[in-house]
C-alpha cells in the first residue's frame, strides 16, 4: 500500500472518529461552538466553500430547532446559544458493516464497502432524539436533507467518499455520499452552494419547499480531481 493511501485511510478514520463524537478531530475548534449542555459530544459539519476547521462559519443545523421527522437541515452560523446546531455521532463504521445490517444495498457495498460511513444525530442540549440527518426518499437530484429516524434505512447513511476526491482527503475534506445513491459514476452527495442569504429547496412530485440555506444532494461533479468546494465537507469539534 502506498504512503498516500495509508495517509488517506488515516484521515478517513480520523473523520469517522470526529463524526462519531469521539476525542479525535479533523480541526481545532473549541467545544464552545456547541451549547454547554452538548459540549464536547457535539461536532460541527462545515462546507469548505464557506469555512475551515479553525473558522467553519456556517455549520449543519436543524431548521428552527424542531425535532421531528421531515424537518430540514440547513447551514447556519456557529452558535453557542442555539441548540439547533447540536449534532452528535450516532454510528460510524465500514460501509460493509452497514451492508451486513441491511442498511445499504449490495451495489453500494460493492462500490464503497471498504470506505467508512456515518450517521449523525440531532441532540439539542445534548439530548438525543433518535433523528438523523438524511433523506425522505432514495436520493435524487436536488433533494433536500431532512431529519429521519436513525438506523432504519440507507437514507440516513453518509459515506465518507475519500476515493472520489483523494487530494482533498489528504487535507481532511471529502464528499459525503448518500448511502441510498444509485448513481456511482457521479453519486448523490451532500451539496451546499448558496450564500448565507439565499434560499435553496427541493422538488418532489412537482411541489417545491423553500427553506433558507437547506442542504441538498446533487450528483457529485469533477471527481476524482476537481470536486467543487460546495460538495466538500469537513468536521470539527
Amino acid at each position: 500500500m502506498s504512503v498516500k493511501n495509508v495517509k488517506n485511510k488515516v484521515l478517513a478514520a480520523a473523520a469517522v472518529v470526529t463524526l462519531a463524537g469521539g476525542l479525535g478531530a479533523v480541526g481545532t475548534l473549541s467545544a464552545s461552538a456547541a451549547t454547554p449542555e452538548c459540549g464536547a459530544s457535539c461536532i460541527k459539519i462545515y462546507s469548505t466553500k464557506f469555512g475551515t476547521s479553525e473558522q467553519p462559519n456556517l455549520v449543519e443545523t436543524v431548521y428552527r430547532g424542531v425535532a421531528r421527522v421531515g424537518q430540514p437541515t440547513a447551514m447556519q452560523p456557529v452558535s453557542t446559544q442555539r441548540a439547533a446546531g447540536d449534532i452528535v455521532g450516532h454510528r460510524s463504521g465500514a460501509v460493509s458493516d452497514f451492508y451486513k445490517d441491511g442498511l445499504v444495498s449490495a451495489t453500494v457495498n460493492k462500490h464503497y464497502g471498504s470506505l467508512h460511513a456515518v450517521e449523525v444525530e440531532y441532540a439539542p442540549h445534548g439530548q438525543r432524539t433518535g433523528l438523523c440527518a438524511g433523506l425522505a426518499h432514495t436520493a435524487y437530484q436536488d433533494e433536500g436533507l431532512t431529519l429521519q429516524k436513525c438506523g432504519v434505512s440507507a437514507e440516513t447513511v453518509w459515506i465518507i467518499d475519500t476515493a472520489d476526491s483523494p487530494a482533498t482527503a489528504s487535507q481532511g475534506h471529502f464528499p459525503l455520499v448518500s448511502g441510498s445513491t444509485r448513481n456511482f459514476a457521479h453519486p448523490y452527495a451532500m451539496t451546499f452552494t448558496h450564500n448565507a442569504f439565499q434560499h435553496s429547496g427541493h422538488r418532489h412530485g412537482g411541489h417545491r419547499n423553500m427553506v433558507p440555506n437547506q442542504i441538498r444532494v446533487d450528483r457529485l461533479m469533477g471527481n476524482p480531481s476537481h470536486v467543487p468546494a460546495g460538495q466538500l465537507w469537513g468536521t470539527t469539534k
